[in-house]
């Protein structure tokens, strides 16, 4: 068996095997600026290692590389797990090539480098062999064989740069974190890091790693198939975590393979991949918000569409404009987050404004995003209705219900429990639609819930749109009573009076609106009631996180 360890000698890279006569010429132009050798191999009898110059053991490690077979063992038993005559590429190898082809001008092929940096994914390393043939005149001089990401150990040891600093390190260091404007990799880099610190906290990571190992021991049970329901329930929440692990692990590894890239820059003296490491690292650290409140989604049903309800309270109709207001600020907040409405139920006002309305959103994360809408808003204002010009308060209240899928549905509802009633849909329709008892309402006889449609044209689309939000009422309540919180699921809409409100929407005699949860506020109403909701959104998910959550 032999193992093969890239050395440096003369500024060229070598392939060393035992045999000390033998050396294969390595690319030396993808190497020439690298400060310290990459020796890092493979053994045919063991899990990849980094190896050091110096006769010490290996020390386990984890990464990305390429795996490469050389023309000196060019036997490769993949499915036997032998790996014979393989060494590895190390991941900063293929930074610097990336570099190499953006200074020179040349065509990167998709697959190699730029899979590696964009996705964390390596492509086979084919776009080496002309460079690799112009040097040896021989294709065989270096083989590629396929990619490989390795770990050392079960849970795969921390990433780290190549002098050893982990994203802990970089919150231990406190560097001072400047504005983005300020161009300092050090402040970026500590704020991505507190970033990631902050994400694994909130998806509590030790229990997500030990959960996925829990998971991943059932699905190689035999006989877990005998029962496909909890077969794909299984699956699929080991498939969610892994992906969450992996887009953690891979925001993580990006960082620090660009605080190596700049230091590698500062080293050689070149100002261009340094500038271009900045801005990435500038772009990860605004990226990482975004991820952060992603993080915070991690509900079972976070990802789900949803309904929102809004039903007028207190205040006449003054409270029935209000709630005719807060439905389209909640129909302009989801357009501009690029989710689909549609318009399920409305009950128009005598005067004006409406009684109640229901919308679907659709879209992933909608339900998430919204339940922190769950509530009663308060508004203050001089009434338009007041021919005195008085000021008046009025009141609306806010639920939001998640549409769970086929599969995930809680209640299953029997014909015979339902009470299905037709009528005349009202307001402004056309002829058809206030003609035909084309409207349904729908009642659940057991529970009293009922759901109607009045929208749609036909008796058939009324009566489907009804029946999703029926299914999706019981589907609420039933979680709720499982997991006894049936104060916060099914709050009740007849109590939209002074004292209930979670925000508060002040036009006059001051103009603010206020989170009377979290003490968010702007003093720019006008653009929050056309849908700039997400300060107010992002705050309370904020602070509704767990205050007794695990450290890491």
């Amino acid at each position: 068996m032999s193992s093969f360890i890239l050395e440096r000698s003369y500024n060229r890279y070598s392939v060393l095997s035992q045999n000390p006569r033998i050396r294969v010429p390595l690319l030396s132009f993808l190497f020439h600026s690298l400060s310290e050798p990459p020796t890092r191999a493979i053994h045919s009898s063991q899990s990849p290692h980094f190896l050091d110059s110096s006769p010490k053991p290996p020390v386990p490690c984890s990464g990305y590389g390429f795996l490469v077979r050389n023309p000196l063992c060019p036997t490769m038993k993949t499915s036997t797990g032998s790996q014979n005559g393989l060494f590895l590429l190390p991941s900063l190898v293929l930074l610097q090539y990336r570099h190499f082809c953006s200074s020179n001008k040349k065509e990167l092929v998709p697959g190699f480098g730029f899979h590696f940096l964009e996705k964390n994914s390596i492509g086979f390393c084919t776009h080496l062999l002309p460079t690799v043939k112009r040097i040896s005149g021989s294709h065989e001089c270096l083989a590629p064989s396929r990619s490989v990401r390795f770990f050392g150990s079960r849970a795969a040891v921390e990433p780290s740069t190549s002098e050893g600093l982990t994203v802990e390190g970089i919150i231990a260091s406190q560097w001072t974190i400047l504005d983005e404007s300020e161009s300092d990799w050090k402040s970026h880099a500590t704020s991505i890091a507190q970033s990631i610190h902050l994400i694994k906290k909130r998806l509590r990571w030790k229990k997500l790693l030990v959960r996925l190992e829990l998971l991943s021991v059932q699905l190689n049970k035999p006989d877990l198939w005998d029962d496909p329901i909890h077969a794909g329930k299984i699956s699929r929440e080991h498939g969610s975590l892994t992906g969450k692990m992996k887009e953690v692990k891979a925001f993580e590894q990006e960082l620090l393979e660009h605080i190596d890239m700049i230091k590698l820059a500062r080293e050689e003296n070149d100002i261009e991949l340094e500038s271009e490491s900045l801005k990435a690292l500038l772009r990860m650290r605004r990226n990482s918000k975004e991820k952060e409140l992603e993080a915070l989604l991690a509900g079972e049903q976070d990802s789900c569409s949803c309904f929102i309800e809004v039903q007028a309270g207190a205040g006449g109709t003054e409270s029935m404009d209000w709630a005719a207001m807060v439905m389209q600020m909640y129909k302009m907040w989801a357009q501009r987050r690029g989710f689909g409405v549609t318009v399920v139920d409305e009950m128009a006002g005598e005067i004006a404004g409406i009684k109640r309305a229901t919308i679907k959103v659709d879209g992933e994360f909608a339900f998430g995003y919204a339940k922190a809408e769950v509530g009663v808003h308060r508004l203050v204002r001089i009434s338009p209705f007041d021919s005195n010009k008085r000021r008046h308060t009025s009141f609306a209240a806010v639920a939001v219900i998640p549409i769970l899928g086929d599969g995930s549905t809680r209640v299953q509802i029997n014909e015979s429990d339902l009470r299905i009633e037709r009528f005349r849909a009202g307001g402004a329709g056309g002829q058809h639609v206030n003609t035909t008892e084309s409207a349904v309402r729908i009642t659940h006889i057991p529970t009293g819930i009922s759901a109607s449609c009045q929208n749609e044209r036909s008796q058939h689309q009324n009566k489907s749109s009804a029946m999703a939000v029926l299914q999706s009422r019981l589907d609420q309540l039933e979680m709720a009573r499982q997991a006894q919180m049936n104060a916060q699921h099914t709050q009740s809409l007849t109590e939209i009076t002074w004292g209930n409100q979670i925000r508060s929407y002040v036009l006059h005699p001051y103009r603010m609106v206020k989170d009377l949860r979290t003490n968010y506020e702007v003093s720019d109403p006008d653009s929050v009631l056309e849908g700039d909701l997400d300060g107010f959104i992002f705050s309370f998910l904020s602070a509704s996180l767990d205050k007794d959550e695990d450290d890491l």
